[in-house]
């Protein structure tokens, strides 16, 4: 199984797709092989400066400890325990997050052991290797394997509460198909797709599927912003929790950190969309079920 890399920097840096492709080779896809840590950081570009945040060693202890507390689970667990700590931990702004080549050297550099972990696929019937996708490495922040959970963390957090993005990450359906969409970039939708959850109204992945294709088509011809409005985002109170990392303890891992102390989503917007989208829901075609709800 591909190893923790041998050789890790005291910082973070980037790396461009077109330089990953060099390591990023069948064996590595297949767990069988590391990644050459000590080439890979001569081509990678260190990130200048000394902010805390781009310490290297603090996101990479967070990763160990995943490995640790969910090496007897299903892999999948870890996604609800990580999001919210590695959102926490490295307390980037949303430009940064954006870009790419920070995603592909955290899953290159960083923790590429993680990454098979993680997703490596089961062995084929026919005796073929399992393997990870190559887009967990290098692929848009939906599916790219550190960039999904920052993302889920960002956009499913209610201010600093982090419990709907823990819920979005329990169902890898939700966070598969949702991180797609536009329209949970709208708070309150992206809340209220929780709240069908935490209701019980979509429990199975067919469900789920089925909901945010609902909510998202009709999203064509309703304004979720002006039917559900939202608060404006507090730049300075993210600027200020940013600014806190220079004291912050390790994300705490026993119990939820916190995020930026921006407002909550207003309430009556939530409550407003999820009776819309269980309407929606209702209507919805999921496979499987009858005509008049029965299985």
């Amino acid at each position: 199984m591909t190893s923790r890399p041998e050789h890790l920097p005291e910082r973070l840096a980037l790396i461009s797709d077109v330089q990953a492709a060099e390591y990023i080779s069948a064996g590595l896809l297949e767990g069988r092989e590391d990644v050459p840590s000590i080439a890979l950081n001569k081509v990678a570009e260190t990130l200048p400066g000394d902010d805390v945040r781009l310490r290297l060693h603090r996101v990479r202890d967070l990763i160990d400890d995943a490995l640790i507390r969910f090496r007897d689970e299903r892999p999948t667990a870890a996604d609800a325990w990580l999001a919210p700590r590695i959102h926490e931990t490295l307390r980037l702004t949303r430009r940064e997050a954006a870009e790419k080549g920070f995603w592909t050297y955290m899953a290159l550099g960083v923790a590429p052991d993680y990454v098979v972990w993680r997703h490596l696929s089961e062995p084929k019937a026919d005796g073929a290797r399992g393997r990870v996708a190559r887009d967990k490495f290098v692929g848009p922040h939906y599916k790219q394997a550190f960039s999904r959970l920052w993302w889920a963390a960002e956009l499913f957090r209610d201010g600093a509460d982090y419990r709907p993005a823990v819920m979005a990450c329990s169902n890898q359906d939700m966070l598969n198909s949702a991180l797609r969409l536009d329209v949970v970039d709208h708070r309150p939708t992206a809340l209220a797709l929780i709240g069908l959850m935490e209701r019980g109204t979509v429990r199975t992945g067919r469900e789920v599927n089925a909901l945010t294709s609902a909510v998202n088509s009709a999203a064509a011809t309703l304004m979720y912003d002006v039917l559900a409005p939202d608060v404006e985002r507090d730049s300075e109170a993210v600027r200020n929790w940013i600014l806190a990392a220079e004291s912050a303890l390790p994300s705490p891992r026993n119990d939820l950190p916190e995020g930026p102390d921006e407002p909550r989503v207003p309430e009556e917007s939530v409550r407003g969309l999820v009776a819309h989208f269980e309407e929606l829901f209702a209507e919805a075609p999921v496979r499987g079920r009858a005509p008049d709800g029965g299985e």
